[in-house]
């Protein structure tokens, strides 16, 4: 078995060169691969993720409310 079986067997996409289609195909057949449970906590873990990161770069305080006279 060469090393590009066994890493697609481990799920990771080995292109030789970009191939936007079939990136797309190995998403989808990751994400069907998975139960409705585990693709929730995926998307919770991720939002999660991306809550952490906003914070970190100071982008998730809100705008102030400006009150004109």
């Amino acid at each position: 078995m060469d090393k590009r079986s066994r890493l697609e067997d481990k799920g990771i996409l080995v292109l030789e060169r970009p191939d936007e289609e079939r990136e797309i195909e190995f998403e989808l057949n990751y994400l069907l691969s998975l139960s409705l449970s585990q693709r929730i906590s995926l998307m919770q873990a991720k939002s999660q993720e991306l809550k952490i990161l906003l914070i970190n770069n100071g982008h998730r305080k809100t705008a102030p409310i400006i009150k004109r006279k």
